[in-house]
Order: structure tokens, then sequence, then C-alpha cells
């Protein structure tokens, strides 16, 4: 009998793939979590964004942006499709970037997870902002921007912690 403890690894690559997409769908599946607002709607996709950046790194471009877009797609939001894919796109790129100045620091982690996070959601809010004033004019994208900011704080009060609760075991 040989032994295939060898072979049953999944290249990294591979695994990072497809860990972009279950993270993709949960993504979808956050964004579809939908509370109404005057101009569309809220979502937990936002948090499932930042915990993809944390434990993905900058590869949570991918999974943000696809599992965004096709919220929107499925939505019947098919103007918000192309803007969502770039802002949720750069949301997943930023937070990770950020955050990985916090790996192997205790002190300053959750400091920094959260200056990730916020960083992130000002690209949100100011991207769908400058997209609906372009869209709808001044005074709607402002009517948007509360909305905005209030998924945004929810998704860093849900998100932080949980970068610490979750844990993915990385193969090497």
């Amino acid at each position: 009998m040989t032994d295939n403890r060898k072979n049953s690894r999944i290249r990294p690559d591979l695994r990072l793939i497809a860990e972009c997409g279950i993270l993709a769908a949960l993504v979808f599946a956050g964004t579809e979590l939908k509370i109404p607002t005057a101009l569309g709607y809220m979502n937990l996709g936002d948090g499932v964004i930042l915990l993809a950046s944390y434990f993905i790194g900058p590869a949570a471009f991918f999974p943000a942006a696809i599992g965004s877009a096709l919220g929107d797609l499925i939505a019947g939001y098919p103007a918000y499709i192309a803007p969502t894919f770039i802002i949720k796109g750069l949301m997943g790129l930023v937070a990770a970037l950020v955050m990985s100045l916090s790996r192997g620091k205790k002190a300053s982690g959750v400091l920094i997870r959260i200056a990730a996070s916020v960083m992130a959601e000002l690209i949100m809010v100011g991207g769908y902002f400058a997209f609906e004033m372009f869209l709808y004019g001044a005074e709607a994208a402002g009517g948007s921007v509360v909305f905005n900011l209030i998924q945004a704080g929810v998704a860093i009060v849900l998100a932080v912690p949980l970068t610490y609760a979750v844990k993915i075991k990385r193969q090497k």
C-alpha cells in the first residue's frame, strides 16, 4: 500500500481559489440578508468582506467583488453591478493590505483591524456617494450616506471580533 498523504494535500493556489469561491458565496448570502432603504438596501455582506480580507489577504478582492456584484444582479440593480464590483473589490483589497500589518502583533492588532475596517468602509460610503451623485444628483446621494454608514458600522462591529473568534487553520 502506498502512502497518499503527500498526494492528498491540496496545492496552495487551488486552496485559495476554493476559499475565494466559498467566500464569494458567503458575501452573496450576506448581501441577500437585506434591510430596505429609500435608495436600495443595507446588508451584512460587508462583514463577510472584512472577514475575508483578514483570512485570505489581498485575494479578498475577488470574493468581495464577485459576491457583491452578484447580489446586485439578483436584486435587480443592474446599474450598480459594475460600480459594486469595483467598490467592494477595493474594500476587500485595502482592508487586507492594512490588516496584513497586524500579523504577529498582539497589542496593536485590534487597532489595525479596526483601522482597516474603517478605511474599507469609507471606500464603500465614498464610492457609492460618488456613483449615486452621478446617477441621481447630490441630494439623493447624500440621503444614502446615512444608511451606508449604518451598514458600515454594523459590519465593523460584527467582523472585528469575529477575526479573533473564528480560527482558520492554514496548511503550509
